[in-house]
């Protein structure tokens, strides 16, 4: 513990539960009601565990049982611990997006801390949307607050065969289109893909958020490796509990965590994780909410110098996240890009990175590469623009053919996914591999809520003549557990009258990545007057949250939060009065 900076009447909790008032008095009540005794509470931290569990979670289906763990770590060290369930999002049943929801778990995480006599909190979350809907939640509060990562699952495996979630199913798909993989070998895929609790355990959106919420400091260095079977994920999280109470004591908080260099960390290491697209919109998000100015650009700057070395699908060619942690885990890739890393930044342990790189080794060279030996020369992600998305977009190049990387060719357009979905099943499609398919209205407001379409799928025509990747662009994001040449967030969207809307199928398209460059080959006045032609489409909702999320929701490049929770929208928000 370090230097205690607060007596038990300076916690937040007391103007709850220890003043001599007729409304304390009816908080003491209430909580004898079930059970508690003032022992429980009197003079002690009082810690809010915001559970992200629930029956249709299956990244999170451990929690119900790892919270008990967290509970047992509060209890060792002198706290109170309360546990606030909060919205779940389970990743593949959540519809139309979990995107749709990010925010509103955001909120949900605020207004818990702020309403209830909350002195810290545990925030308990892995699922792709719940690491930085918590994240932005407990930053907004301010709090105390430790970050407690599901955890990725175990490797999958059929036939003897390594098999990643997400990653290994899109690829058996295609072949089952075609004919290529019997109906028994695709039950096997999928009973073999994702085989135990936890998150999914490729480089997807869920690895990716929990490695950038430990890069930040927002949890003990490495915990986010752990696999959530391992019986060291149980102690993690009974570690987590201790420690809660003791930074409460410290008024550690995530304003004394979270710093410019916290924020370049992140961006280092995702970049050399090989990262999800998804990862620009989520930092950008939390970074605003931190008031840390980060866009675009940063990702950009870093993915020219950081080269990818973990060689974990879909950007890796054969490991996953178990084989990681048994390689050395995040702290032994932080060794590999110490170069690019603000070592004076702390964690919530209180101490700085500079000391806990010490601890990390890597025993994996083929799994954690050096500098010298990627599997990518640069980044994982590179932010193009041009006059397709003159506020950029994204792609994954690490996890692209790189003959694509460079391309030119006529655009295929489709307005909606279900016509898309269809046309690529038909055989007769007019297509062939060098065109561009696009999908519109798929961005944050057309979706609605910017959900995982942009890996459209080959057409059966060209599956069936052996092409296996193409350009794809769209406003929509993909799954981080997709690859391919893919090219997605474009900014401004369609939906609003962004350029992409203005494009017809046949116009051609070009792309270079290596420039940083996407274009479509009209002419200024050529676009101008299809813009004076072009119709808004109808609203999305009338009424409810969907309505309001529709009204203050951001483009992708600004991170896709609500305007009016943004930290420069105005101060904080006043302690609650209690009478």
């Amino acid at each position: 513990m370090g230097k205690q900076k607060k007596e038990s009447d300076q916690l937040r909790s007391h103007r709850w539960f220890g003043v001599d008032d007729l409304r304390a008095v009816a908080h003491r009540g209430r909580a004898m009601q079930m059970g508690y005794a003032s022992e429980d509470w009197n003079g002690k931290p009082v810690i809010g565990i915001i559970n992200t569990w629930s029956d249709i979670n299956q990244c999170h289906a451990h929690f119900k049982h790892r919270v008990e763990d967290i509970k047992r770590g509060v209890f060792q060290s002198g706290g109170f611990p309360l546990e606030l369930p909060a919205i779940s999002l389970s990743e593949p049943f959540v519809k139309p997006s979990t995107m749709l929801y990010r925010n509103f778990l955001a909120m949900e995480c605020e207004e818990l801390l702020r309403s209830h006599p909350i002195d810290g909190c545990v925030l308990m979350g892995g699922c792709d949307k719940t690491t930085p809907g918590l994240l932005m939640g407990a930053i907004s509060m301010d709090l105390p607050a430790i970050f407690v990562p599901a955890g990725p699952m175990l490797n999958g495996n059929w036939k003897g065969e390594k098999l990643g979630s997400g990653s290994d199913i899109w690829k058996y798909w295609d072949e089952r289109r075609i004919g290529n993989i019997s109906e028994e070998d695709w039950d096997g895929v999928v009973g073999g893909a994702a085989r135990s609790y936890g998150h999914c355990m490729t480089m997807g959106t869920a690895s990716t958020m929990t490695a950038i919420a430990d890069a930040m400091g927002m949890t003990f260095r490495g915990a986010s490796a752990i696999p959530a079977p391992d019986s060291n994920h149980i102690r993690m999280c009974a570690a987590a509990g201790r420690r809660i109470v003791d930074m409460v004591w410290e008024d550690l908080k995530p304003s004394d965590i979270l710093s410019r260099g916290s924020f370049d960390n992140a961006i280092a290491t995702a970049m050399a994780m090989g990262c999800s697209t998804n990862a620009i919109i989520h930092v950008i998000a939390m970074a605003k909410r931190a008031g840390v100015p980060i866009g675009l650009d940063d990702f950009e700057a870093f993915s020219r110098k950081v080269p990818v070395i973990a060689n974990i699908r879909p950007s890796g060619d054969r490991y996953l996240m178990e084989d990681f942690y048994y390689a050395g885990g995040l702290l032994g890739l932080l060794t590999r890009i110490e170069a690019h890393l603000d070592k004076a930044c702390l964690s919530v342990t209180g101490e700085a990175l500079e000391k806990d790189l010490r601890q990390g080794e890597v025993y994996n060279d083929d799994v954690i590469r050096t500098v010298e030996d990627p599997i990518y020369g640069e980044g994982a992600l590179a932010v193009l623009k041009g006059n397709i998305a003159p506020d950029g977009c994204v792609m994954k190049p690490s996890a692209a053919a790189p003959n694509l990387l460079k391309h030119r060719g006529p655009a295929l357009v489709y307005d909606s996914y279900g016509e898309m979905k269809a046309a690529v099943e038909n055989e007769d499609l007019d297509v062939t591999p060098d065109h561009c398919l696009i999908l519109r209205n798929a961005g944050p407001k057309g979706g609605p809520g910017m959900p995982e379409w942009g890996q459209l799928p080959i057409p059966k025509k060209l599956l069936k003549q052996g092409v296996r990747d193409m350009v794809r662009i769209s406003d929509a994001r993909m799954s981080g557990t997709s690859y391919g040449a893919c090219i997605l967030h474009v900014a401004p969207e369609s939906y609003i009258g962004g350029p992409l809307s203005l494009i017809r199928t046949g116009d051609m398209i070009s792309v270079d990545v290596d420039r940083r460059e996407i274009n479509v080959e009209l002419d200024p006045a050529e676009l101008e007057k299809r813009k004076a032609a072009w119709t808004p489409p109808a609203a999305r909702y009338q009424r409810g949250y969907g309505w309001m999320y529709s009204q203050h929701i951001s483009q992708a490049d600004r991170g896709c939060d609500f305007d009016f929770l943004e930290t420069e929208f105005g101060g904080p928000v006043d302690e609650p009065p209690i009478f």
